[in-house]
Order: structure tokens, then sequence, then C-alpha cells
């Protein structure tokens, strides 16, 4: 069927896709601002684990917030819980700050008070003593020789550009040392080389903002795997990363918003709005569940986000005569 009547059922079935797809990220942050307790820092945590331990879900959390304002597609429910959650971290998970100082201060050259602080301080929030640090530590030789993954090198460069700080690594460098950079056999990707390309692409694009900053050969090259990869941890149900699989699809200059994928990752969030993590959600007291899936629940509210916002672009698109 051609003409307008083809148009007509196309965009139908757009909208649909699109109304489930803003459902799951809907859902998502309902379950986050009511959990939003869980984003508790552990005054007492045992020094083998370290007091930092707990930082990255909340930076986690304010980085997915910030990108649902920056997308401008939520809903005036949704971006109140999201800025509600913020406030929630800032005032009461980071006493207003204070907890970055003291991380600081146990752990002087970590990196990682700086790392969630950026997000928060991009969306006008501010702990001076920890930009004082930050700019102190960057002029440390220890600084730039932490011995970390490319990846998280990579994303440690683009930070402190963000931050308006010469990268330690320049940002290209940085990038070439990556594996999705390689372009290796797409068949050994397993878990953990699964989250290195996914946070190798938010690095590269701004975290979905900038889909041109994939170079072409990488784009090409994750065009004609993820829908591979998609199918593979949809099977495997490791909803995580297939979240995350999502979020770099809706991240590519010409996103697929795979269908199945979504139909399969929606059906596998819990009415309340929790994503689990693998298979079915798991058993425990609320802390413990907590635990495990605020990951899963936090990929499903930034995968929402960017795809809603790209099917929006392509609805709004006009058409080529």
């Amino acid at each position: 069927m051609t003409g307008p009547e083809s148009r007509e059922s196309g965009d139908s079935a757009s909208a649909g896709h699109m109304k489930l797809v803003h459902h799951v990220g809907a859902q998502a942050m309902e379950w986050l601002h009511t959990h939003r307790a869980g984003f508790r820092l552990e005054l007492d945590a045992d020094p083998e684990v370290g007091f930092l331990d707990r930082f990255k879900p909340i930076g986690e959390a304010a980085m997915i917030c910030k990108i649902l304002f920056r997308e401008g597609v939520a809903g005036s429910r949704q971006a109140s819980l999201a800025r509600g959650l913020m406030d929630h971290l800032w005032r009461e998970a980071l006493d207003g700050g204070r907890m970055l100082e003291r991380g600081q201060r146990q752990e002087p050259l970590s990196p990682i008070p700086f790392e969630v602080y950026l997000p928060f301080k991009e969306m006008g929030y501010e702990a001076p003593e920890t930009e004082r640090a930050a700019r102190l530590n960057h002029r440390l030789g220890s600084w730039a020789a932490l011995e970390v993954l490319p990846v998280r090198r990579l994303g440690l460069s683009t930070f402190e550009e963000r931050f308006g700080l010469a990268p330690s690594m320049p940002i290209e460098e940085a990038a070439r040392r990556t594996w999705l950079a390689r372009t290796p056999e797409p068949w050994t990707v397993e878990g953990h080389i699964g989250y290195d390309i996914t946070h190798t692409v938010f690095h590269f694009t701004g975290w979905g903002q900038n889909p041109a900053g994939l170079p072409p050969y990488i784009a090409d090259y994750l065009a004609m795997w993820l829908p591979v990869w998609l199918d593979d941890w949809l099977d495997l149900k490791r909803w995580d990363l297939l979240g995350e699989l999502l979020v770099v699809d809706a991240c590519l200059p010409e996103p697929t918003l795979d269908e199945r994928a979504w139909r399969g990752f929606a059906a596998a969030q819990q009415p309340d709005g929790a994503m689990p993590a693998v298979h079915e959600m798991p058993q425990g007291s609320a802390d413990d569940v907590f635990d495990v899936v605020y990951h899963s629940t936090l990929a499903a509210a930034f995968a929402s986000v960017l795809a809603t916002s790209r099917a929006m672009a392509r609805l709004t698109a006009p058409v080529a005569s």
C-alpha cells in the first residue's frame, strides 16, 4: 500500500510504539522517586569496601535526571519527579554536597567525588570545596597516572573537558584505546565488554546529545551488529544490558528504535516501574532489592527518554517530496 493511507498507517504504528517507549520511562521514574531513600551512603562502610562505593548510584541517577531535562520530552509529572529526585540526592544523600567533601578527604586522589558532582553542577548545585579539590588534584601527576580501563579514561577526559579542565589524556587518544574503536570480532561480546561498548558510545555522543560524535566507521559497525546484540540480550533476559544497548540504538545517527526489543523490555518491567536486572525480580529486603535493580531501572529511564526524543523528531520531520 502506498500514498497517504500508507503514511497514516505508519504514523499510527510509530505513535503507538512511542507511547510504549515513553510509558517505560515514566514508570521507571515513578519507581526511582518512590524508592529514592535507597540512594544512601554508608558512613560506617568497611574500609576494605570504601566510603565512596555507594556514590556511583547517586552520580548515575543525577546524570539520568539531567538528560531528561536536556531532552525536553518528559511530561510535567515525570519532570517533577526528576527534579524531586535530584533535590533529594543533593540535600539528603549528599547532605548538600558535604558528603562529597568528606569522600574527597577520605580518598584525596579519587576522581569519584568529581564525577558525581559534575551533573549536579551542570544543574545548578554547588559544592565549592569539591570544585577546589578537583582543580588541585588535576594538577597532580597521580591524577593522570590513575590506572583505569580505557573506557573509564575516556569518560574522565570528557568529564574534565565539561568541567573546564584540560583532559588528562586527549579525548581522541583515549577514544582510540577503547574496545569499540578497534571494532573487534562482534561475536566476542559478552557481559563486561557489552558495558564497555555502551559507555564508550555514551562518551562519544555526550550521553546521546550528539549522535554525530560517533566516528562514521563506528556508527556503521554498530548499525550492523547492534540488532544482533539486542536479540541476544533480549533472549537471555539480561534487562540491564539490554536497556543500555537500547540507549546505544537511540545514540546512533539513524536509530532503529527496535520494536521487538522494546516490547520485550517493556514486558519485563514491573507494574510499579522497577526493571529486573536479569530474568525475574529478586527477592529480599527492600534495600537488597533496590541495590540489584536500581541500575536497570535507571537504564530504562535513560533509554526511554532518548528513544522518545528521537521518535518525536522522526514523527515531526518533514516528508521528502
